[in-house]
């Protein structure tokens, strides 16, 4: 798509029913890394983890062949629904990441995981609106199954892009990227104050050595590629 092109396309129709994670700043950091990838009629895309799917009808409009994978079925709703009302077709599967999609590669994944660091609240894990962002005590239940298995859903040109908080480790996501033979990096970066859910947890952040100041997070955008 053309500058001028992109620049007459409406903005996108979202509807975020309760308990789907709603697009906030790191769905734009992540959208913005998405569009310097080159998106065309020939891109395969995943959008794993795609809650409301505003990312995968995005990719969709740039002409990419989308899927859009979440194991939230209120979040598959929003998908698809949100891809009817943009016009767009997004293949819409239910799943634990890329079990949805076995045995497939893509050319580019986008992904925006839970990866706020959570105290333990028992074995069950999180429900509701707090899926979309609880991963763990140390923000990395997801992205290091993303990190691990990032060879497997990409094709040999393929590309990863992931966005995550600072809080949970952007040096162990890039060395994690670099175990399993991906070459990684940090290409976008942004600043924001604590949000609600990080301030109410600052005293605990504090206690893990997580949080200095608690005051700014920084989120970042990870691109992972075969060598």
């Amino acid at each position: 798509m053309t500058a001028e092109a992109l620049a007459a396309t409406p903005p996108l129709r979202c509807w975020v029913p309760p308990g789907v994670y709603a697009p906030q700043t790191d769905t734009r950091l992540l959208e913005r890394a998405m569009r310097r990838e080159g998106v065309t009629a020939g891109t395969d895309v995943l959008d794993l983890g795609t809650g409301s799917g505003v990312l995968a009808v995005a990719a969709a409009r740039l002409g990419g062949r989308v899927t859009a994978v979440d194991i939230s079925w209120r979040a598959i709703a929003a998908a698809w629904l949100n891809a009817l009302l943009n016009g767009q077709t997004v293949r819409v599967r239910h799943g634990d990441l890329t079990a949805a999609v076995p045995g497939r590669r893509f050319d580019l994944v986008i992904s925006n995981p839970p990866y706020v660091p959570a105290p333990a609240l028992g074995p069950l894990p999180p429900k509701g609106l707090a899926r979309a962002w609880d991963a763990g005590t140390d923000g990395r239940l997801l992205i290091d199954r993303i990190c691990d298995t990032a060879p497997t859903f990409l094709r040999p040109t393929g590309t990863l892009l992931m966005v995550h908080s600072h809080l949970c480790g952007v040096g162990a996501t890039l060395t994690r990227l670099e175990e399993v033979g991906l070459r990684a990096e940090v290409v976008d970066r942004g600043c924001l104050p604590f949000g609600r859910v990080l301030r109410s947890r600052l005293a605990w952040l504090r206690e893990q050595g997580l949080s200095a100041d608690g005051t700014t997070e920084e989120l970042v955008v990870v691109r992972a590629e075969r060598p």
